[in-house]
């Protein structure tokens, strides 16, 4: 539902003024500071149900934490902010059964708002933080640059790029891109990795040429490969790359493993599963073997 209510979100902030969503409260009374004449008391339970679609179990639920809450005005505002994202009445439900004080929010700030419907990781927060302070013009020319490296504006990938180029002028991508070929990399290479994995473009160029050079120089795989498979460039080289690469390698010369293994099947996954995998079941024929894959992934070594 989170994932719902960011991309309407987004997509709010792209549509234009002539295709804006109708609010059933007017903007005037949704963003007025000014207090109704006279206020009424109302029944907070019947309200969660009858206004936000929440079961009498859920209302009685969430009315518990709404006891500062005397009137129809906060409520109905933030309800009318909503409703004119077009998120619809079910998806509010459940973020109020969640999250019940999200109705008392004052929504004369758009932005308070906006950053509770991207409720997530922090990293998350900033990136929508930074996102809403832009300008409306340079958020539409972010969204025709990720256009141009060939994602649709429709799918999930588009959201991920637009954060990343959003935050990125047209120059930093064109060199970043640049790097990508300098590196190996095709031009049709570089616009795959981008379209694949677009938060790559906010990696360092040192880890880039690194992870590039390890994969190419000590595994052996060539960049058409690497480029359909872009999250190899992101994974952290000491804890996890090189660790695995140096456990399986010995393995190999121990003659302990005698299949042909895909390596980014084996670098792509979890680490639980990879210990199960190859670290456990050999830890009796080389000893030490784990002790010194985990000394490796934390950095002891």
């Amino acid at each position: 539902m989170i994932h719902h209510l960011r991309a309407r979100a987004l997509s709010f902030l792209f549509q234009t003024p002539s295709h804006l969503p109708s609010s059933r409260i007017s903007p005037h009374r949704l963003f007025s500071t000014a207090a109704p004449a006279s206020p009424k008391l109302f029944a907070v339970e019947d309200y969660l149900v009858a206004s936000c679609g929440l079961t009498r179990a859920q209302a009685l639920k969430a009315s518990r934490n709404l006891s500062d809450l005397k009137s129809t005005s906060k409520p109905d505002a933030v309800l009318a902010f909503l409703s004119g994202l077009g998120i619809p009445l079910s998806d509010i439900a459940t973020l109020v059964a969640s999250d019940p004080r999200f109705l008392s929010y004052r929504p004369r700030r758009r932005r308070q708002l906006l950053l509770s419907v991207f409720n997530g990781s922090f990293e998350t927060l900033l990136r929508a933080l930074r996102l809403f302070v832009l300008k409306p013009k340079s958020l539409r020319e972010a969204a025709e640059r990720v256009e141009e490296l060939g994602i649709n504006r429709g799918s999930r990938m588009f959201r991920r790029a637009l954060a990343v180029l959003a935050l990125m002028s047209r120059e930093d991508v064109s060199m970043k891109m640049g790097l990508l070929q300098k590196i190996g990399f095709s031009q049709d290479d570089a616009l795959i990795i981008v379209r694949k994995a677009p938060l790559l473009l906010r990696l360092s160029d040192e880890k880039i040429r690194r992870a590039m050079h390890f994969l190419t120089k000590d595994v052996g795989l060539e960049a058409p490969y690497i480029a359909q498979r872009p999250a190899l460039l992101g994974y952290s080289l000491e804890r996890r790359l090189l660790p695995r690469h140096r456990l399986l390698k010995v393995l190999k010369e121990k003659g302990l493993l005698n299949v042909e293994l895909d390596y980014y099947a084996t670098a792509s996954i979890a680490e639980k599963i990879f210990i199960q995998k190859f670290v456990l079941p050999y830890k009796d024929h080389v000893p030490g073997l784990a002790d010194e894959y985990a000394s490796r992934c934390s950095g002891s070594l």
